[in-house]
This record gives structure tokens, C-alpha cells and sequence, in this order.
């Protein structure tokens, strides 16, 4: 629930409209003069202020009707204002609405603004406002201030109680997005039987939820999600009946939900509680919950069956169930009651059977997730009555068929991401040209499926795609050169398949990966769900992603194209475990935005280049290339095996080393074998080292250019690789 929604619940919001015969007194101007002083910018506020005499018709000034000239609402949300709140507001006594959201204030909030004597409604939400709210800001029964949004602030230190347990008429506290420590106040309901909304998540709150929050009779949201509370779910937080949302998403809580008291919340509409530590099974009680609208349960250890009583919930729109233990079958549930349902999601989860046929009666589902779990048989053609279906997929289970998959998913019109990944494993890729539909997919991913075959030609009809996911296939033949023509493609993995041939030359013109290309050109369109890439990565839109060229693990032969700098925009190269030969091309080193190089295990020759992205590469970049040679090469291979600290001297290239591990001292470690080394073995000390390499040495290195490296002074000898540059 958006919190000013919560206008419905605070019947005096509805402020009085200006009168034309209304002036402002001269003690009123001079207030808001003093607050236009404390801007250090007023982004032209200043100018429209001082056309005038009358404040009452400066901009963002409300003047009340009664005649008497008194301003009663300030409302400049979104005027780019900086500076400091001036506490001369507060000698505004008829002012009822302060609204200075989304600026750039800065300090303190004044307590006069707290403890004024008029105002009903303070909103300095989205501001960088920072001072900690000090105990001696304790505000007085008396004050009508009913909703206070002091939310996305840079508030720190404790919300203490002593703040708020006598505002007999506050109805609304948004507190949400700042840095507040401590416990959760409790308070808020021991003078004011009408508060109705705390909003205090993506806070640093500890400790357990107060019991005393349910003697909030009229308490309706419920909001500290993303904060660092543990415990159960106290028992006396389930007396508040008149609860409609009730989120502690991501924090510690533990325990079961307890049907017998979860069923006293009956106006729930919104359950969030996903991210915590709770076991145990859903209740069957949840299907008392009929104004249940969105159940989000998701990341937590809960297990057993679905209740085949959440049927009954026939108001819910979104399920979220994500990354627990479920398992039975979903035909338990009689989805086809769930009408109003538009987004699913079971990912990870022990799910068996098959997907069960009240799901399609489900028409405005635009979201679906049943991957990762262990359901088997083929996708049912009733998934075509999903007509606003948006997002799909159904990753890592068992279903089977893939050419009968694509012919019923290509008649989705608004299906956009598509994830099958993980299924059909060693089918047939269907070559089909029928297969025509899937003009709006964006992202489409068939990856580990162990397919056959060549890459089809009718993915070159997917004119809006910008994401393929083709690796983990056995996909046979040449890459197709259409793949340019896709001018919204700027992520291609066809890694790990049986690809032959050279790179083709139309690979390098791909247009989202040149120069002058942008994301900019993408629909910036959010996935309906967040994307996963293992635990630790997570997407909600495609433009989130790097552009990827991904060739790896395949049998390409020839030489890397001279053409590969076009792609400047690349940020992803992926070229290792081919036949590639030749030399690495110096126009790599153009590509400023290049952050990840693989070209390991080929068969390339020739200095690496240096300098620019290439001195940020791993030695794992270019291992298993014997013919490469380069300084680059060896200093990047020798920290696998010591750390070290260079220091310069005249020409010498030195290394104080303190090995970790004992380091062999006649052979170069394995993986230095097969470099085009000289070794040197001396019986030098170390003393010697430390006062430098005698003079006769140090003169044959400078003559000949050669850098060393040091990389054992274990057992008083030295080992060192030197490099020849050519």
C-alpha cells in the first residue's frame, strides 16, 4: 500500500482551497523569507517569490478562505530545493500541510515542525536529511499532528518511544528507508486509539517484534521488513484484527505460522514474511483469509504440502513461494477458483507431478515460475488461454517435448521472457520455420538441454530479442551469420556446444555491441519476476546485464577477427577452450569497457598485448596457449604461487617474496612449463638479495633488457624465470 494512500484514513487531508481575497500578514512573510534564506538553492523559487507582496499567491503557498489571510498549506515536492529546514515554519500557526518531499534538504528536522501547534500532515520524505531525533524533540499531546513521513531520510541512532507515546491523534508514521538502530518502539497505541499505519522497514532494528503492537485495535499496515529483528511472531501481534498488511520481509524471525491464531487476522489482505528463518507447514486455516490477496512466503525452510484450502482465497494476485522445501503435488490446489491470480512462483522447491490443468484457467496469470523443482510430462496446449502471460519458466525440471513446447508457447503474444532450460534433455532442436510466433520475447533461454542439431534459423525472426541462452547443448554446424540481423541482441552464450568453423565475420557487426549502441535502445521493460543467476546475482530488468559474446567450449578454428574492436561496447569475451590460432588482435586493447577476457586453452601465439584492460586480466585469461609470450604472462601466472612487493631499480625488475608454501627449487611450477623461460638457479643469500644483485648481474640485465622476477628465497637459493622481449 502506498502510504498516501493512506489519505483515506485522515478525513481532514481535505484542506480548504485558497481565497482570491486572501493576504498573507507581514509575520507569516517573514517566516517563509527566513525558510527561502536557509536555501542554498532555490532552483528560481526566490524569483517567483519576490514578484509579489502577497504570499499567499507565491508558489506552493495555500492561503486558507476564512479571510484573515493565514497560509495553511506548503506544498513544494519536487522543486529541487537545497539546504537546511528553517524552524521559522513553525511560527506558521494555521499551517496544516508541510509537504518538502523529494528535495535535497539537508540537517536536522526542526522540532518546531514536530511540535507545531497546526500542522496535521509533514511529509520531508526522499530529502538527505540526517540528524539523529533527539529526545528533547519530545512532542506534546496537544499537537494535531496525525501522519508524519519522514521515509528514504539519512536518519541514524534510536526511535525512541518517548518520541511518539503521547501523540493522542497520530494516525501514520512513515519511518522507512533511513539508518535507524535500536528496538522497535512499541508505543505508538498507548494514547492514540486511531494509529493505523507503521511503515519502519529497510532500517537496522534489532531485537524482537513488541508485543504491544497488538493493542493497536485500528492498526491496519504493519511494515519492518528488511531490518535485523529475530524471534517468532508474538502471540498478542495476531490481536490486532484489523490488520490488512502485515510485511517483516528479510530479517531473522524463526518458528511456525500458527493456524490457530493466524486465522483472528481476517482482514488480511498482503502476508510478507519472506526471508526469515520459518518452518513448518502452511495451515489449512489460511483459507479463512478470503480478503487474501498476496501470500509471500518465499525464502524461508517451510516444507510439507500446499493446503488444498488456499483454493479459497479466491482474491489472491500474487503467491510467492519460492526457495523452501515444499513437495506433493500442486493438482492439491484447485488453482482454476484463484481468477485473479497474475503471478506464481515456485521456484526451488521439491514439487512433484505434473503441471496441473487448473493453472490455465488462471487468465490473468502474467507471471510463472515452477523451476527447479521435480515435475515431469509435457507443457499442456491450454497454456495458450494464458493470454497475458509475460514471463515463463519452468528451468530444471522433466518436461519433455520440446518441439511440442515451442508450438504451443509461440501463439503467447505477450510472452516476453522465456526460460526452458534444463528440460528435454538429448531431444531434437526443432528446425520447424513454422515456428513463427514470439514477436514480443526479449530474453529467451533453451540452455542445458543436451539439444541437437544446428542452431535453428527461426530465432532470426526474433527481431526484439536482446538475450539468447543457447549453451549446454549439442548444437552442430557453423554460427549462423543471421545472428547480426537480431539488432536488439546484446547478450549470446552458445558456450559448451559442438560448434565448427570459424568465427563469422557478421559476428563482429553485431549493432547493440558497437560503438554509438546503447541500452538506451532497449525497452527498459522490468522482468515480472527477479531473475536469478545462483544466489548471488539477481536482475529485475535486462539492461542490468553486461553484453556478452560467449563462444567458449566449442571446436572454432581460424583466428579471432580483426574486426572484434567494432564491438566496443563489449563488456564479456569469452573466447577459451577452442582451436583458435594466430595472434591475440592489439585492437582488444581499445575496448575500454572490456572487464571479463577468457581466452584459455587454444592455440594462439605471439606477445600478449599490454597495457590498458589487458593489465587487469587474470593469468587464467590465457593459460594453456604455450606459443604466447609476454612480461604480462609471467607476472600474472606467479601470483598463484607467492605474493609479491616490486620495487624498481635502474632497469631491474626485482620481487622481495615471502612464499606461503614451500616453492619447488630446480623445476618451475607446473604451470610455468611450458613458457618460453630461461631459469636461473644461484646459491645468492638472501642478505645479498637484499642489497641488491652484484653489479656484474645487474650490468647483463641492463644490457640486455631482460626483467626478473624472483619467486623462491626458500632454503637461501634464488629461482628466477627471465624474459627475453623480442
Amino acid at each position: 500500500m502506498a502510504f498516501f494512500s493512506l489519505v483515506t484514513l485522515v478525513p481532514l487531508l481535505l484542506l480548504s482551497l485558497a481565497s482570491p481575497a486572501s493576504s498573507c500578514t507581514e509575520q507569516e512573510k517573514g517566516s517563509l523569507l527566513q525558510f527561502l534564506a536557509g536555501l542554498s538553492q532555490d532552483n528560481g523559487l526566490a524569483a517567483s517569490w519576490r514578484s509579489g507582496s502577497n504570499c499567499c499567491k507565491w508558489e506552493g503557498i495555500t492561503c486558507g478562505g476564512n479571510g484573515n489571510g493565514a497560509v495553511t498549506e506548503i506544498s513544494l515536492a519536487l522543486r529541487g530545493l537545497e539546504g537546511r529546514l528553517s524552524p521559522s515554519l513553525g511560527n506558521l500557526t494555521s499551517l496544516q500541510h508541510l509537504n518538502l518531499s523529494y528535495n535535497s534538504f539537508s540537517g536536522d528536522l526542526p522540532s518546531e515542525l514536530l511540535a507545531s501547534s497546526s500542522i496535521i500532515v509533514l511529509d520531508v520524505s526522499f530529502n538527505h536529511l540526517s540528524r539523529v531525533l533527539q529526545h528533547q524533540q519530545k512532542l506534546n499531546s496537544s499537537v494535531p499532528l496525525q501522519v508524519l513521513n519522514i521515509s528514504s531520510n539519512h536518519f541514524t541512532g534510536e526511535f525512541s518511544s518517548i518520541l511518539w507515546e503521547k501523540k493522542s491523534n497520530l494516525v501514520a508514521l512513515n519511518a522507512s528507508n533511513n539508518s535507524f538502530q535500536g528496538w522497535m518502539p512499541s508505543s505508538f497505541c498507548v494514547s492514540s486509539l486511531s494509529f493505523a499505519m507503521l511503515d519502519l522497514c529497510h532500517n537496522q532494528f534489532r531485537g524482537s517484534i513488541p508485543a504491544g503492537l497488538g493493542e493497536c485495535s485500528a492498526l491496519i499496515v504493519l511494515r519492518a521488513g528488511h531490518n535485523n529483528l529475530n524471534g517468532t511472531l508474538p502471540d498478542e501481534l495476531f490481536d490486532a484484527s484489523s490488520l490488512e498488511h502485515l510485511s517483516f520481509e528479510e530479517n531473522s524471525l524463526h518458528g511456525i505460522l500458527d493456524g490457530a491464531r493466524i486465522i483472528n487476522l481476517q482482514n488480511l489482505s498482503v502476508l510478507n514474511l519472506e526471508g526469515n528463518n520459518f518452518v513448518g507447514r502452511i495451515p489449512d486455516s489460511v483459507g479463512h483469509l478470503k480478503r487474501l490477496e498476496e501470500l509471500r512466503l518465499g525464502d524461508n525452510s517451510m516444507s510439507g504440502e500446499l493446503p488444498s484450502t488456499l483454493s479459497n482465497c479466491t482474491k489472491l494476485i500474487a503467491i510467492d513461494l519460492k526457495h523452501n522445501y515444499f513437495s506433493g503435488e500442486l493438482t492439491r490446489v484447485n488453482f482454476s477458483t484463484l481468477t485473479n491470480l497474475k503471478t506464481l512462483d515456485l521456484l526451488y522447491n521439491h514439487f512433484i507431478g505434473v503441471i496441473p490443468e487448473s493453472i490455465y484457467s488462471c487468465r490473468n496469470l502474467t507471471a510463472l515460475r515452477l523451476s527447479s523443482n521435480k515435475l515431469h510430462g509435457q507443457l499442456s496446449p491450454r497454456i495458450g488461454n494464458l493470454k497475458s502471460l509475460n514471463f515463463l519458466s519452468i528451468v530444471s525440471n522433466n518436461i519433455v517435448n520440446i518441439t511440442n513446447t515451442l508450438h504451443i508457447l509461440k501463439n503467447l503474444r505477450n510472452l516476453t521472457f522465456l526460460f526452458i532450460g534444463h528440460n528435454f534433455m538429448h531431444e531434437f532442436m526443432p528446425q520447424d520455420e513454422m515456428i513463427d510466433g514470439f514477436q514480443s520475447l526479449q530474453v529467451l533461454s533453451i540452455s542445458g538441454c543436451l539439444l541437437s542439431g544446428p542452431i535453428p534459423y527461426w530465432l532470426s525472426n526474433l527481431r526484439n530479442l536482446e538475450m539468447l541462452f543457447l549453451e549446454g547443448n549439442r548444437f552442430n554446424g557453423t554460427i549462423p551469420a543471421w545472428i547480426n540481423s537480431l539488432e536488439s541482441l546484446f547478450y549470446l552464450n552458445i558456450s559448451n556446444n559442438t560448434l565448427t568453423g570459424e568465427i563469422p565475420a557478421a559476428l563482429m557487426d553485431m549493432q547493440m555491441l558497437k560503438r554509438g549502441k546503447t541500452t538506451t535502445h532497449v525497452d527498459p521493460r522490468m522482468f515480472q519476476l527477479t531473475v536469478y543467476f545462483g544466489r548471488s546475482l539477481q536482475y529485475r530488468i535486462s539492461n542490468g546485464f553486461p553484453k556478452v559474446l560467449n563462444l567458449s567450449c566449442n571446436l572454432l578454428t581460424g583466428e579471432i577477427p580483426q574486426q572484434i574492436g567494432n564491438l566496443t561496447n563489449l563488456q564479456a569475451l569469452d573466447l577459451s577452450n577452442n582451436n583458435l590460432i594466430g595472434r591475440i588482435p592489439s585492437v582488444l586493447n581499445h575496448m575500454h569497457f572490456l572487464a571479463e577476457f577468457n581466452i584459455a586453452n587454444n592455440d594462439l601465439e605471439g606477445p600478449i598485448p599490454t597495457g590498458g584492460q589487458f593489465s587487469t586480466f587474470p593469468n587464467s585469461s590465457f593459460e594453456g596457449n604455450p606459443k604466447l609470450c609476454g612480461l604480462l604472462y609471467d607476472l600474472l601466472v606467479m601470483p598463484k604461487y607467492l605474493c609479491y612487493t616490486l620495487f624498481t631499480a635502474s632497469r631491474v625488475f626485482m620481487a622481495r617474496v615471502h612464499a606461503p608454501f614451500p616453492l619447488p627449487t630446480t623445476n618451475p611450477p607446473p604451470r610455468l612449463t611450458r613458457l618460453p623461460l630461461v631459469l636461473l638457479c644461484s646459491p645468492l643469500h638472501n642478505a645479498v638479495i637484499e642489497k641488491g644483485i652484484s653489479a656484474l648481474f645487474a650490468s647483463y640485465l641492463r644490457s640486455t633488457f631482460v626483467r626478473l622476477v624472483v619467486t623462491d628465497l626458500d632454503n637461501a637459493s634464488l629461482l628466477a624465470y627471465i624474459w627475453h622481449p623480442t
